[in-house]
């Protein structure tokens, strides 16, 4: 159980009802004492033996998280990609997080014109530097608030990839109401209705152990109903009739970077890690690289299969596929349950 949480992603239980109403909100609150914490983890909770083992959990789980968290420096003697072009308009949601700054970095070295959904759009500036309107552009705007996502924002969009997120625990990144529940539940519903239904493709980072999230070890993951909420984004996205793919991603590596640099976000590489492994049915425990999720969601934007598909995928050691598109179709082909 300690190697299962070790491995555990903080970014998504059985499929849920979903409504268009608002469901009520919950506020941060701090972590809960051992009394409280003995209760859904383990049957045998009465016992002090089994409160330390289970508040030992919790606190590896949260010291893992804050570790994922802790930015990195880039590589400076890697090679960029090679730049191609397209036509795609690609709207990133969550473009300056860990795993969308990978993400937008590679679309603009792939010269594909990209728009930016941001609550604070000067980060765009320092990270990306400065860049002309024909192949970046940004707009200032919530998706915890509808009143925000204004028809503007989504015109022209051929293609979305959301990767917005927060912690699974509470921490500094929760001010401002930025809980799971309203960014991967509610920002996301928020996100789904706005979109304009002549979209030809709606990729979502999610998360693995999201089925499962009221077992353990997952369910320490959940305390705070990370998981729970991120279900319930992806069933309402599923439900919602616009063309998807989900990528649910194992615990995050790689990055964030401290680098806020275009030229040096394209440097970044998985180290060993570049293999990758794809699988459906929530049956994958383990790590994946930022870099590789964030691949993985640019060649699902245009796999015709991946389409109304979920995936699973983590990184081990070895050759990865790259920014080779027939070797993630073999990859995508090859997990899909018949």
């Amino acid at each position: 159980m300690a190697m299962a949480l070790n491995l555990l992603s903080p970014s998504t239980h059985r499929h849920l009802p979903f409504s268009s109403e608002k469901p009520p909100r919950s506020s941060p609150f701090p972590l809960p004492n051992h009394r409280a914490l003995c209760f859904p983890l383990s049957p045998r909770s009465a016992s002090s033996r089994s409160c330390a083992r289970d508040a030992a959990l919790l606190a590896r789980a949260v010291k893992q998280e804050e570790e994922q968290a802790q930015p990195v420096e880039l590589d400076e003697t890697q090679t960029p990609k090679s730049p191609q072009s397209s036509s795609k308009l690609v709207l990133v949601v969550g473009g300056t997080g860990g795993v969308g700054q990978l993400i937008v970095a590679s679309l603009l070295s792939r010269k594909i014109k990209s728009r930016l959904l941001l609550r604070d759009p000067s980060k765009a500036v320092s990270l990306f530097g400065e860049q002309v309107d024909d192949i970046l552009e940004v707009r200032k705007g919530d998706t915890r608030n509808p009143n925000d996502l204004d028809p503007a924002i989504f015109e022209g969009v051929t293609h979305v990839i959301c990767c917005t997120g927060t912690t699974a625990f509470p921490s500094k990144r929760w001010e401002g109401d930025n809980t799971p529940e309203r960014v991967d539940w509610e920002g996301i519903r928020n996100l789904v209705m706005a979109l304009p239904r002549t979209l030809s493709r709606f990729v979502l980072v999610s998360s693995v152990g999201v089925t499962k999230y009221n077992e353990l070890p997952w369910s320490i993951m959940n305390l705070f109903g990370v998981l729970k909420f991120k279900k319930m984004g992806e069933d309402f996205v599923r439900n919602s009739g616009i063309p998807y793919t989900i990528i649910r991603a194992g615990r995050l590596t790689d990055g964030p970077y401290t680098s806020y640099d275009l030229n040096t976000l394209l440097k970044a590489t998985a180290g060993e890690r570049r293999a990758v492994v794809v699988s459906q049915g929530d049956k994958l425990v383990g790590e994946v690289s930022r870099l590789v999720v964030a691949e993985a969601c640019i060649q699902a934007l245009d796999i015709d299969f991946t389409e109304g598909q979920i995936y699973e995928i983590n990184s081990v050691k070895g050759e990865g596929p790259g920014s080779n598109t027939e070797k993630w179709r073999e990859l995508f082909r090859a997990a899909q349950i018949s």
